[in-house]
């Protein structure tokens, strides 16, 4: 007899390979029937079937907003949930709990989690369009999220609140775990590395990421005459309505302002080579790129915004600035770029945070344990 079956409903292939699969192969070894729905990638549907994982090719596009590619995204839901009948759904991110937790709760799926991974572009922005739509996903969240057997996971207490003000939830069946946990034994400090500074951005070429208050600082900074590198290490996403071109990209290298490293595998290595991060991103579910580079013993610049302040302590394991603030992502940089004993003590700070916040065992346990909150009896099949 088979275990009970999980489905994992989510929004890129790559990021369940990045972010989900400690869960899903410690579901496995509880005895989960795991299965996993996101759009195809070549390189993480690999992994996610050498895992031994059910795959399921989804027609999700995070950036479109059509009414028939939506239609058809809700559909697919229906179709995929009916067919593989699953005894727990885990929907990640936006678009999966929406639509999928709308497939979900039409078709009785006995329980279901959701993780709300963060509020996107469309909770930065207030121009028309953005409250329009937000207008418009207000009452499908209410919906999605009103199964009656259900566990919703927030990543930080800002987006919990903005939930529950808006009536979107219950507040009894809310969860707050924080990020998704890294290896502190893969992630860990070592001795800096020789030669000039390196601050670094580990994160998606994006606007909402903060990356134009990064370039800021790095011009502001090199007129000034520093000698530090800056480092952009990540892809673009031209999805997002803030993706920067790549000739923008392009140009900044050209003007000496930047290296771009591209869209790294490696992080433990890549971190090991920078002495400073900075992610002055608009806001976040909880990023895991801050959380990887505390637990490396980094001090980090970010924003002062949800998602960022959980994972650093202002004036202890780094600095929060103002959002959208150049100047002041310039002068909390040059901070740590003057004084190499500051950037010691919050970098031994940032890995004690790391250590007592933020491990992967917590958060494996943590998400079985909702799981388990919803789910059949074991042994059922």
């Amino acid at each position: 007899m088979t275990g009970p079956r999980l489905l994992f409903l989510m929004n890129e292939a790559l990021f369940f390979t990045t972010h989900r699969l400690p869960v899903a192969l410690a579901a496995q070894k509880d005895g989960y029937e795991v299965h996993v729905a996101a759009p195809f990638e070549a390189a993480s549907v690999a992994v996610i079937r050498d895992c031994g994982f059910q795959y399921y090719d989804l027609p999700l596009k995070r950036g479109g907003r059509g009414l028939l590619g939506e239609t058809r995204l809700l559909v697919s839901c229906l179709r995929l949930i009916r067919g593989i009948k699953p005894d727990l759904v885990h929907h990640v991110a936006m678009k999966p709990v929406i639509f999928g937790g709308l497939a979900s709760r039409l078709l009785g799926v006995p329980g279901v989690v959701h993780a709300v991974t963060g509020l996107g572009f469309l909770f930065i922005r207030d121009d028309w369009p953005a409250r329009l739509i937000r207008a418009l996903i207000m009452p499908l969240y209410r919906f999605a999220l009103g199964h009656p057997n259900a566990r919703v996971i927030f990543q930080n207490p800002d987006d919990l609140r903005l939930f529950l003000d808006h009536g979107l939830v219950r507040q009894d069946i809310t969860l707050m775990i924080k990020g998704c946990g890294v290896d502190m034994t893969t992630f860990t400090p070592i001795s800096p590395p020789d030669g000039p500074v390196v601050v670094m951005f580990p994160a998606r070429i994006l606007g909402d990421k903060g990356v134009h208050e990064f370039i800021h600082a790095a011009r502001q900074l090199k007129a000034a005459g520093t000698t530090a590198r800056f480092i952009l290490v990540g892809r673009r996403d031209p999805a997002n309505p803030t993706d920067v071109a790549e000739a923008t990209i392009r140009g900044w290298e050209a003007e000496g302002l930047v290296e771009w490293w591209g869209f790294r595998t490696d992080m433990p290595a890549v971190l090991a080579q920078a002495h400073v991060i900075c992610m002055p991103s608009y806001r976040e579910g909880l990023p895991r790129g801050l959380i990887e580079a505390a637990a490396c013993g980094l001090p980090t610049v970010t924003a002062d915004v949800p998602g960022c302040r959980e994972v650093v302590r202002h004036g202890e394991s780094g600095f929060l600035v103002p959002v959208r603030d150049g100047p002041a992502t310039a002068a909390a940089i040059k901070k740590l770029l003057d004084d190499t004993d500051l950037r010691a003590a919050m970098g031994l700070a940032a890995r004690q945070l790391a250590l007592a916040e933020f491990t992967v065992e917590a958060f494996v346990a943590d998400t079985l344990a909702a799981y388990d909150a919803v789910r059949p009896a074991k042994g059922a099949g």
